[in-house]
C-alpha cells in the first residue's frame, strides 16, 4: 500500500484538529462532529474529505509519520562527515525531542487498532518501515567511507528501531526523570554499539 500525503491545507487543518481532540479527550472520544466544532466548520465538510472516522484515523497515521520524520532533520555543516550526521540523528532519536513530535497516547491508541483494522495495520507497517529506511539511508554512506564496520545497514536500522520502540513504550510507564534519562542514554549507547564505529574515523 502506497503512502498518501495530506496535500490540501483543509485536510491538514482537519487532521490537526482531530489529533488535538484525540490528545485531549482520547481517540475513542474524538468524533467528526467534535472535530468540526473545534475549528468552526460544518461536519459535512469533514465527511467530504474523510467520509468516516475510520478514514480520519487512516490519515492520522499518515500525520504521525510526517511528524516522526522530523526527527531526521538535524543541523548539518558542510564539514560534517556522514558519521557525524548519523550520530546527530541518533541523538535525536534517543532524546525527549522524539516524544514532543507526537503524543504517545494517541500513537499507541492508533497502534492498538492495528489488531482490528487491516488498513491501519498496513499503514503502521509502512510508517515503521519508512523510519527504518531513512536510518538505513544514513548508515549506508558511513559503510562506504569506512567509518563504521558493518556489512548491511538494513538489519542495524531495524534493530535500532526495535530498541527505540521498546524504549519509549517502557519509559512511558515511569515518572522518575532520572531513571528516564539514564535508561534513554543506556539505550542510545547500545544503538551506537551496533554500528561498530571505526575509532580512526571519529
Amino acid at each position: 500500500m502506497g503512502r498518501k500525503s495530506l496535500k490540501e491545507p483543509r485536510q491538514k487543518e482537519i487532521i490537526k484538529a482531530f489529533y488535538k481532540l484525540a490528545k485531549k479527550e482520547g481517540l475513542e472520544n474524538a468524533s467528526i462532529a467534535k472535530t468540526a466544532e473545534s475549528i468552526n466548520i460544518n461536519p459535512s465538510l469533514v465527511i467530504h474529505y474523510f467520509r468516516t472516522k475510520e478514514h480520519m484515523v487512516y490519515s492520522l497515521v499518515e500525520y504521525i509519520l510526517d511528524k516522526y520524520l522530523l526527527i531526521f532533520n538535524v543541523p548539518v555543516n558542510v564539514t560534517d562527515t556522514p558519521l557525524q550526521v548519523l550520530l546527530k540523528v541518533i541523538d535525536n532519536i534517543f532524546s525527549k525531542k522524539w516524544n514532543t513530535l507526537f503524543d504517545d497516547g494517541v500513537s499507541y491508541s492508533c497502534y492498538s487498532l492495528t489488531f482490528q483494522d487491516r488498513i491501519i495495520r498496513q499503514k503502521y507497517k509502512l510508517l515503521l518501515d519508512t523510519l527504518r529506511e531513512h536510518l538505513a539511508g544514513l548508515i549506508a554512506p558511513c559503510i562506504e567511507d569506512g567509518s563504521i564496520n558493518i556489512k548491511d545497514p538494513v538489519p542495524v536500522a531495524d534493530i535500532t528501531f526495535v530498541l527505540v520502540d521498546g524504549a519509549y513504550y517502557y519509559l512511558s510507564l515511569t515518572d522518575n526523570k532520572e531513571e528516564y534519562n539514564n535508561k534513554l542514554l543506556e539505550y542510545k549507547n547500545k544503538a551506537i554499539e551496533l554500528l561498530h564505529i571505526n575509532p580512526k574515523k571519529i
